[in-house]
């Protein structure tokens, strides 16, 4: 029990926003009306992605540092995790923008540069796969890796700032902190946030003992 308290938290936590997500009073604001509700899941699930790829990146920095390929197993399970939330973040996402804006995709800085991020990392996973050799793999993969974040960082949250964005906090936009979101809205979504970086982390781990299992038949 004390080792997976925070697993327990996780679940707890989410099933507390799902509840008052779906349940809970939200304030009533022009064109977004009861859309506002998807902040309580379209954004934790972008927190989490964001969460698990540094978690992924801090590994391939350990893994060039040590040689040690139980860290090149973190790092490479760490993004297939990442990029699970991804998907939920983009289908979210293209709900909310077909309501809210009229089109699942509009010609948005920040949307466009999510596809390019969400390509750049699968281009990680392509990358990995064509290479045979084990630790060249993983080398060449943990330095594109390093590189791959902080550019991630730059397409989802600066240059969206820069320009005009139909999104929250860009291109002059208030942020729903700052707008949308009231005293009754904020509990909820930081444990959804919360929650569902722990489960992130969770499923992660489960993919990387899977990995090591994987690992050590192949040894056998």
């Amino acid at each position: 029990m004390r080792k997976n308290w925070w697993k327990i938290l996780g679940i707890v936590l989410i099933t507390g926003s799902i509840i008052g997500g779906l349940l809970g009073p939200v304030p009533k604001l022009y064109i977004l009306n009861e859309t506002i509700r998807n902040v309580y899941f379209h954004v934790p699930m972008w927190f989490s992605m964001v969460f698990l790829y540094l978690i992924s990146v801090i590994y391939s920095i350990k893994y060039l540092n040590s040689g040690d390929k139980k860290h090149d197993f973190i790092a490479v399970e760490a993004v297939n995790t990442g990029i699970l939330f991804c998907a939920c973040g983009l289908m979210t996402g293209m709900l909310w923008a077909n309501i809210t804006w009229g089109d699942p995709w509009p010609n948005d800085p920040q949307l466009n540069g999510s596809a390019i991020a969400t390509l750049m990392y699968l281009a990680y996973l392509v990358l990995r796969n064509a290479l045979d050799e084990e630790q060249k793999r993983a080398k060449i993969s943990a330095i594109y890796n390093i590189f791959a974040f902080p550019i991630m960082i730059v397409l989802l949250y600066i240059l969206p700032k820069l320009t005009d964005s139909l999104h929250p906090g860009s291109g002059g936009n208030s942020t729903f902190g700052d707008l949308d979101m009231d005293n009754t809205m904020r509990p909820v979504f930081y444990s959804a946030v919360i929650g569902w970086i722990l489960v992130g982390v969770w499923i992660a781990t489960l993919r990387y003992r899977i990995r090591l299992i994987e690992d050590k038949k192949h040894n056998l």
